[in-house]
């Protein structure tokens, strides 16, 4: 995997500055062999490797840059219930059966998440608790939507709808006219979340290599991955590269687009202070289609996301926009330095549903979370495990869902996606 891109001049990320101690791995030197290699130190590669590691298997994990270094060591650490779609629209897709079991899934790998951090100790700043925000009446038809679908279809009793008063109680803004509250849903520090996983998978006996940028794959009954430095053999290759995968597997570049998304870190406020603006320590996002969202850190400083780039160009001024989007939500911060701003790329999908699939019967991808991947990369990892030693219902539940290119092929593909954007950004400003 050639070393990933990043938004320039928008790396350097309050989670780096406050990562727990953690090793550096090697670069790989020569040619292994093992069990299953897994491409990407991310939540998917990390749980992947865990996993199986677990059961006995001997897994090699490559890293083109450090473990947790795309989207999951810089997202906004939210941990969404259910996916980037409402169930009903799932359900169009594949059928009521396999959307429950989408539903399930979804519900497990909350779970997961939270069993792996006790299990293996993760200092991770893990807090439940969640906001959607609606910014107009139509948000709030849309919470009804959501209650009803959530609690009174699939039996989810962790929502329940907010007026204005009940949504002032949670965030100190006027900008919101109330609601929706989900309990299970909830926050973390996702580059420490990731770091774990790494401390948990070389416990478990993983080989991860750091620095080892894969250039080139074979997909035939005995799969390897090439780097500049040696080859893995394995009899298994499982790809997690999401958004940085590049032109490694040409077969699957079409149906994800990477998209930059953006976050700043206000100086610290203070305990009372910060508390202030979010009294329950919850995560928010905004019900627009371009959402804002935000929340506390461990160290008192406000953690706030919005704006995303779908051209691949940073927007100039950016931080200086963030800003702005948060004086708009907190007009009470206005005399607060932002002291950091950073971004990475997250990748979609073009129905918006995380794409898992085999691109030949030893190698097995999961990617396009659109959003959603803290919790569904677990689950997604898992899956993949399980396929792997033999066990691939699950994984086929994932598999079924419907998946199409991005139009206008590696030329037009941004360029009608930026066009797309527009449209949906007018909207949220009706």
């Amino acid at each position: 995997m050639p070393a990933p891109r990043t938004p320039s001049g928008h790396v350097r990320s309050w989670y780096a500055d406050t990562a727990n101690p953690h090793p550096r791995h090697p670069a790989l030197d020569g040619d292994l062999r093992c069990d299953v290699c897994v491409v990407g130190g991310g939540y998917t590669g990390l749980t992947a490797a865990l996993e199986l590691a677990e059961h006995g298997f001997d897994v090699v994990l490559l890293e083109a840059r450090r473990v947790g270094w795309g989207a999951s060591g810089r997202n906004g650490g939210q941990i969404i219930t259910g996916y980037n779609k409402s169930m009903a629209a799932i359900e169009s897709m594949v059928g009521k059966e396999d959307a429950r079991s989408l539903w399930d899934l979804g519900e497990e790998a909350k779970a997961m998440l939270a069993a792996r951090v006790e299990r293996h100790r993760i200092a991770c700043d893990l807090t439940w608790g969640y906001a959607y925000a609606a910014v107009k009446p139509r948000h709030l038809r849309d919470v009804d939507d959501m209650v009803e679908e959530m609690r009174g279809r699939y039996g989810y009793d962790g929502v329940r709808r907010l007026d204005r008063a009940e949504m002032e109680e949670l965030v100190a803004s006027r900008s919101y006219i109330g609601g929706l509250h989900d309990s299970g849903s909830g926050h973390l520090h996702p580059l420490n979340y990731a770091l774990g996983l790494a401390d948990a998978c070389q416990a478990a006996g993983v080989r991860i290599f750091e620095e080892t940028p894969v250039t080139r794959i074979d997909t035939g009954p005995e799969p390897r991955a090439e780097t500049a430095a040696g080859t893995v053999r394995a009899k298994f290759l499982v790809l997690g590269g999401n958004a940085y995968l590049g032109r490694v597997a040409p077969a699957l570049e079409t149906t994800i687009m990477p998209v930059a998304t953006y976050v700043v870190a206000t100086e610290p406020l203070g305990e009372e202070r910060a508390a202030s603006l979010l009294p329950t320590n919850i995560a928010v996002s905004d019900m627009n289609f371009v959402l804002n969202y935000f929340r506390r850190s461990s160290d008192h400083r406000l953690l706030f996301g919005g704006g995303v780039s779908y051209s691949g160009l940073d927007q100039p001024g950016l931080k200086a926009v963030l800003r702005a989007k948060m004086l708009a939500v907190f007009p009470q911060l206005r005399g607060v330095a932002v002291e950091q701003c950073w971004g990475g790329n997250v990748a979609i999908t073009m129905n918006r549903l995380p794409q898992l699939g085999r691109l030949s019967p030893t190698v097995y991808f999961a990617h396009g979370y659109s959003g959603h991947g803290v919790a569904l990369t677990g689950i997604a990892g898992r899956t993949i495990a399980e396929a792997i030693r033999g066990t691939a219902e699950r994984f086929d539940v994932f598999a079924r869902i419907p998946h199409h290119a991005f139009p206008g092929g590696r030329r037009l593909r941004t360029p009608a996606l930026v066009l797309a954007m527009l449209w949906f950004r007018m909207r949220d400003l009706l």
